[in-house]
């Protein structure tokens, strides 16, 4: 028994690939359409793919074709193609915009985008059209089952988009211990982001940052910048204060001060000898 039960397991499957190849070869369309459900139903999203390709433009405005359209796209994003599932989503809500599928079309439609969206460090052009698809599921389909699932994802995008923001900001102000005008781009940097981002977890570190650059640029400038300057460094470290009255950068940003108020106090006699 041992031996003749994996000889029926292959006899089986021999079977099964040659009954696929005929029909998939042959032109009977109600063969495939037959064959398709019966793989889309045992999970075999591949081959009930295949068939529904080849199929589908033939029940185009027939009452099977709109779910022919639906199993389509939805092989294509178990199949983990979802270029092709997104794509595929859209067209079949713009076809069937009445159907009982449009909300769960809706929805793995902006996931199969969600799916394509890269690590932070890459480039976030995905990214950005994942959350615009999810966030008009969002808006538009607020009682939905998928609503919840739907906000996670929007939410763990922006937080990508978030660390890809801020990683620039840290990388600006890195590079201006050794290129002064990189310093000046960490600053814009880091007011684009506490701009863009209200609610982010790295605002606070951002608006360290931005203390740190301005206070680099005060103490390497020249005498005749340094006291505007440093008056901008010490407004920002300021805001920090006011924004975060027990910041985690207390120490840093206490020491940081001590030497802004220092040094403008070492440049009061000439700004009174120059008056």
């Amino acid at each position: 028994m041992r031996r003749i039960f994996p000889i029926l397991l292959i006899a089986i499957a021999l079977q099964s690939c040659s009954e696929y190849q005929k029909v998939l070869k042959n032109d009977d369309v109600k063969a495939k359409y037959d064959l398709a459900e019966k793989y889309y139903e045992e999970g075999d999203f591949k081959r009930a793919n295949r068939l529904y390709e080849q199929i589908a433009p033939k029940y185009v405005g027939k009452p099977q074709g709109e779910r022919v359209m639906f199993f389509l796209s939805n092989s294509y994003f178990n199949r983990g193609d979802f270029n092709m599932a997104g794509y595929q989503f859209e067209r079949f809500i713009k076809s069937y915009p009445k159907s009982d599928k449009v909300v769960e079309a809706s929805f793995l439609g902006a996931k199969s985008y969600y799916e394509l969206s890269p690590e932070y460090s890459l480039d976030q052009t995905e990214t950005d059209k994942a959350l615009l698809k999810l966030q008009n599921f969002i808006n538009t389909y607020s009682e939905s089952e998928y609503f919840v699932e739907a906000n996670a994802m929007a939410q763990e995008l922006t937080a990508k988009k978030e660390e890809k923001a801020f990683r620039i900001v840290k990388q600006y102000n890195k590079l201006g211990e050794f290129n002064y005008d990189m310093l000046k781009s960490a600053v814009a940097a880091s007011d684009n982001f506490v701009s863009d981002n209200p609610g982010s977890k790295y605002r606070e570190d951002a608006m360290f940052i931005k203390l740190e650059a301005l206070t680099h640029m005060a103490m390497n400038s020249f005498e005749s910048l340094k006291e505007e300057r440093l008056k901008s460094a010490k407004a920002a470290y300021n805001t920090l204060k006011k924004q975060f009255p027990e910041s985690k950068f207390d120490k840093e940003a206490n020491t940081i001060i001590e030497k802004i108020n220092k040094e403008l106090q070492r440049l009061e006699p000439q700004t009174v000898e120059s008056k």
